[in-house]
């Protein structure tokens, strides 16, 4: 039989020949002209990967949604289904934010942190850009769909998808011809996405050699404490917490990640929760989730349950308290938490969202705010793994929700 690497070998090729090239530009050319230029032309093949990424999601999203929810029925079905998936976001929120500060206090990585070597600007990351109430009731309510669509705000696209696709749902007959016809996008946008992701390999090159080209391998070595202790937790938190869930109510969890495991490395390699989504709902309905709960659970996922993100929230900002010698009060670790149960749900399409809402928490518990900066060297690491968890949870998300609705198809597992 004659082997044929599958998309899921070449992403991994694409990252090893991405960190090598990077190291030897690092290495041969670092504070030299040639390596800005290397970073700059290399960095557009990751840029137009997500740009790829990026032209699909928004049909993407609404296509899915309003069939979902034009194929639940009436309001009480779209109801009930949504109370269920919104108590599950915030179940796992929960879980995720103590998980984050439980993991910062028993390792205590801001401990092991040298500051005598510490200098880095913090000038890119934004805290008037943190979440506020009008600022999140703004970009909750779009001022129009297509404004919404083009600049990729997942969440304003999300309100206009559920109004939509609930009027379509009470039309019913009359409504018909759209559902077919949203269901036709949604199936060439699929095609499409197939397409797209022949590009991945050379965006995930692109995106891994920029890095390593800037920072070298030994980005690594000073912060391998911090990385090690968040990946554990994050490790913990997919395949522990949420394998466990699973277990527990009998959905088939190795399974599970096998389908989704491509559109995790891709998740990881370009650390965008986004650039996995339209393989994560292919991966989804070929493991037996029901297609009408995917198309609902999942977009809303995207703005409401990124796990990896908010745990990294409590997690950092301990650390940066930790790095300092400031000690955090429980009373003040539990204000924290539930200001960031709060406001972690209101960042989506927001640029470095866990770094901006860190950079407006800091103020509020007297640190210091350029300890954010220790963070920034590192970031795409960290960032790398919050990103694949995401797509863990989401995944687990739309499973459990299928289960609870009674449409988790064992049968079509096995034949996916």
């Amino acid at each position: 039989m004659k082997f044929k690497p599958t998309l899921t070998l070449w992403i991994f090729i694409g990252m090893i020949v991405g960190g090598i090239m990077g190291q030897y530009v690092y290495s041969n050319y670092g504070g030299e002209a040639t390596q800005q230029t290397f970073c700059d032309n290399i960095k557009l093949l990751s840029d137009i990967f997500l740009r790829l990424i990026k032209m699909i999601i928004a049909p993407l999203v609404f296509s899915t949604l309003v069939v979902g929810i034009a194929k639940l029925g009436d309001f009480t079905t779209v109801g009930r289904v949504g109370l269920k998936t919104l108590g599950w976001f915030y179940f796992a929120t929960i879980i995720a934010l103590v998980l984050g500060l439980l993991l910062v206090n028993i390792f205590k990585p801001g401990h092991v942190l040298d500051l005598s070597s510490f200098a880095q600007k913090v000038s890119d990351v934004d805290a008037t850009k943190a979440p506020t109430l009008k600022g999140f009731i703004e970009h909750l309510i779009p001022k129009s769909i297509f404004e919404a669509m083009a600049n990729n705000e997942i969440l304003s696209i999300v309100v206009f998808s559920l109004f939509f696709g609930v009027a379509v749902s009470v039309l019913g007959e009359k409504a018909k011809i759209i559902v077919h016809a949203l269901e036709a996008v949604a199936e060439v946008m699929f095609k499409i996405t197939g397409y797209v992701m022949y590009f991945a390999p050379l965006g995930v090159l692109g995106a891994i050699a920029n890095v390593i080209a800037q920072n070298g391998v030994g980005i690594l070595q000073g912060y391998f404490y911090l990385i090690l202790v968040f990946y554990f937790g994050l490790a913990f938190f997919a395949f522990g917490i949420l394998g466990s869930i699973c277990f527990m109510l009998k959905i088939p969890f190795a399974r599970l990640i096998a389908h989704v495991s491509q559109p995790m490395v891709i998740a990881f390699s370009t650390a965008s929760s986004e650039s996995a989504f339209p393989k994560t709902v292919e991966a989804l309905e070929k493991y037996g989730c029901s297609k009408r709960i995917v198309s609902f659970v999942l977009p809303l996922g995207y703005s409401f349950n990124l796990d990896g993100s908010i745990m990294y929230m409590t997690f950092a900002t301990a650390f940066i308290a930790q790095a300092y010698g400031i000690d955090l009060s429980v009373g003040q670790q539990i204000t924290m938490m539930l200001i960031l149960l709060v406001t972690s749900k209101g960042v989506a399409g927001v640029p470095r969202a866990s770094l901006v809402v860190i950079a407006a928490l800091l103020p509020q518990f007297n640190l210091p705010e350029q300890g954010l900066a220790l963070l920034l060297g590192v970031d795409q690491i960290l960032d790398m793994g919050r990103s694949a968890t995401n797509v863990v949870g989401n995944s687990v998300a739309s499973a459990v929700i299928s289960k609870w609705e009674g449409e988790l198809s064992l049968d079509k597992q096995h034949k996916g």
